[in-house]
């Protein structure tokens, strides 16, 4: 399918122009992104490749003298190098990220552009200029420092706009409700920025609205009730922010949807049975809300399903009979990512088919019984009330104490309940007694107790124990011989990237050639890639055949758990072939440090022309936080065990990100040394 379709593409590209391309994209898109084994495909990349193939023609040069106006002035307001848009040159023809048509400007992605000196030292979102661009269809500034707030010139002068991207620009402010009069825009993304206030009623009328992704910002208020028209929208993203209110059993109307994050947000009520009738969703993740009620059996009807994460809400109730067998039924169960996690779910389960999962996590509930094949390494399903399972359970006082309270029998772990004789009844003298010993019984040990803890107080703000305070909450141990190797918290869905297919994984890596080979790691080969759209990215093949399948589950599971900006970003993996695991990592520019030690670069904007001691001095204090998070942030603390200059990455502003993670493992041994024993213990 998906050469078929690429192929269509580029006999359309030689006949249409790039905008009657947009319309062939949209729809085509939603067969071949909906039933693709590749996986969700960002139509916002998709978007962008197809307007590259449409302008990649001769184009003629700018015969407009307002646009050739605004660009100029554009120009100098962001501060823009003159090696990227030479003043004496046509914009159309050699100013990086200007597109044109018939002479107009159509769009401009200044995305990856950098400032002069004097841009740098006073950057600001001044785009007024864009205004007397009429006929502009995107605008791209992901990743370009723009900041302050959204002016409303967007949606007041800009209505041919399809495609506004202001990712990670540093955005300040509230949503403009002038956004909505946009009623051609296809593409919307203002993730990773610091937006406030309310998500704006007047954006429901965004009806061709097909991505829209507004996470990772600090806004608030609920969902509103006019998203149900966005018809067109494949995908919605509007986790990490401080949403609340229940959410909308209407969005199951909005069909075509392939990707809904609501993640990490305050929604409460039940989650609606309507988003059973999204067929073509692949990924769904309601994590860390408060959602309570039960799990609505009609989620079974996610046919097209490879990610679904609930985790770390308050659900209650019995496991629905015909969930785990409606979606272990569906053509893509071998690579789905099951979170169940850290809620109040109980009863027994039905798990035959509990190996068609890629990843299941049914960890902190109150499951009971037997779990078929729980050994195995895709399912976790510790602290729980469940029977012959190596890890570590509830109590039993904890699972009769909850069963009870439901009105419902526990099985005990499958023992009989002990009998007892029944004693005979007391005297008065005799209960006066026994209480005057257990008053002196319990008065001890509460002494007792109350010493040990102040010596154990005292110790510890001697020894400055920063890790004392970590994992203390830990119910049980781990059985003898079998420590845990992350912190007990859920597998995040979101955490593990994009869900990719082994066609693109060839497709990105020109299948896997020597010409895009790095080297050859301990724990796999790696290859350099590019996304659709250009994008660069580092991926890693793990042959199964030549390394232990714990090198990428160690790592899956690592990412799944941990999160920090010193840490290099994974944007995704690949888990369907038998024999060959991928990992797909961000690039970054200046690679590792022992390649950047002594490279010397040529720049015009002043750069270092090699590692000053400044930037030697930033590097080892970002490397030293880095370390310092898994050391004393993470529950039990972690040790990378493989730190070296080629482990050490380094992005285009060389800040650090640890790299090298298929190593990381628990620390072993007891984490309160004291401090003679901190100072003896050999460094990493």
């Amino acid at each position: 399918m998906n050469k078929r379709f690429s192929m269509i593409v580029h006999k359309r590209v030689q006949d249409e122009t790039p905008w009657t391309l947009m319309n062939i994209n949209f729809t085509l898109s939603q067969t071949a992104m909906g039933r693709a084994r590749g996986g969700l495909l960002k139509v916002a990349i998709f978007m962008f490749v197809l307007i590259q193939c449409g302008v990649a023609q001769q184009q003629p040069r700018l015969n407009s003298s307002n646009d050739r106006s605004a660009l100029l002035d554009l120009r100098s307001s962001l501060g823009l190098r003159g090696k990227d848009w030479p003043i004496k040159s046509d914009p159309c023809t050699n100013w990086t990220g200007v597109h044109c048509q018939n002479g107009r400007v159509i769009g401009i992605n200044v995305s990856g552009l950098r400032r002069t000196r004097a841009g740098r030292a006073n950057p600001q979102f001044a785009v007024d200029s864009l205004a007397n661009l009429t006929l502009l269809q995107f605008f791209n500034a992901s990743g370009f420092y723009l900041p302050g707030s959204i002016p409303d010139l967007f949606g007041q002068s800009l209505n041919a706009l399809l495609m506004l991207d202001l990712r990670s620009c540093s955005v300040t402010g509230p949503i403009p409700s002038s956004l909505g009069n946009l009623r051609t825009l296809r593409l919307l993304n203002l993730s990773s920025n610091s937006l406030t206030g309310i998500i704006p009623p007047a954006l429901g009328q965004l009806s061709e609205l097909s991505v829209l992704d507004l996470s990772q910002n600090t806004l608030t208020g609920s969902i509103s009730s006019g998203f149900e028209s966005l018809g067109k929208l494949t995908r919605l993203d509007l986790s990490s922010n401080f949403l609340s209110g229940p959410i909308p059993p209407g969005l199951g109307n909005l069909s075509r949807l392939l990707y809904l994050n609501l993640s990490d947000n305050s929604f409460t009520s039940s989650i609606p049975g309507q988003l059973g009738d999204l067929s073509l969703l692949e990924e769904l993740d309601l994590s860390k809300n408060s959602l309570s009620g039960s799990l609505p059996v009609e989620l079974s009807g996610l046919r097209s399903l490879r990610g679904m994460n609930i985790g770390m809400n308050i659900l209650e109730g019995p496991f629905p009979d015909g969930l785990f067998m409606g979606l272990s039924s569906n053509g893509n169960a071998t690579v789905v990512v099951f979170n169940l996690s850290n809620n109040r779910l109980y009863g027994t389960l039905n798990l035959s088919s509990v190996g068609k999962f890629s990843l299941l996590d049914l960890s902190n509930n109150y499951f009971q019984g037997q779990i078929l094949d729980a050994g195995q390494s895709n399912v976790t399903v510790y602290r729980n009330c469940l029977q012959m399972v190596p890890a570590e359970q509830r109590s039993l006082e904890d699972c009769r104490k909850f069963y009870a309270e439901k009105g419902l029998t526990f099985d005990n772990f499958g023992s009989p309940e002990p009998t007892q004789l029944p004693s005979p009844v007391p005297d008065s003298k005799t209960n006066r007694r026994l209480i005057y010993i257990m008053v002196g019984l319990f008065g001890g040990i509460g002494f007792i107790v109350l010493l040990v803890f102040v010596i154990v107080l005292l110790l510890r703000m001697c020894n400055k124990g920063i890790a004392d305070q970590r994992g203390a909450a830990n119910v049980g141990s781990a059985p003898e011989g079998d420590s845990p190797s992350f912190p007990k918290d859920p597998v995040w869905m979101t955490g593990l990237g994009e869900i990719y297919g082994y066609e693109q994984m060839l497709h990105f890596t020109g299948d896997f050639s020597e010409a895009n080979l790095i080297k050859h790691g301990h724990s796999g080969d790696i290859f350099r890639g590019f996304l659709e759209g250009g994008i660069p990215v580092v991926i890693k093949k793990i042959d199964l055949r030549s390394f232990k399948k714990e090198s990428y589950m160690m790592e899956l599971e690592f990412f799944s758990k941990v999160s920090h900006t010193r840490l290099v970003p994974l944007l995704g993996h690949c888990l369907e072939h038998e024999n060959e695991k991928f990992l797909v990592y961000k690039d970054l520019p200046h690679g590792d440090l022992a390649n950047s030690l002594h490279r010397v670069t040529n720049s015009e904007d002043g750069n270092l022309q090699s590692l000053d001691w400044i930037t030697r001095l930033k590097i080892a204090t970002g490397a030293a936080e880095g370390l310092a998070y898994l050391h004393h942030e993470c529950a039990p603390p972690l040790v990378h065990r493989d730190v070296q200059a080629s482990s050490i990455l380094l992005d285009d502003k060389f800040e650090v990100r640890l790299g090298s993670l298929s190593e990381v493992h628990a620390q072993e041994g007891d984490s309160h040394q004291n401090a003679l024993t901190r100072f003896l213990r050999k460094p990493q």
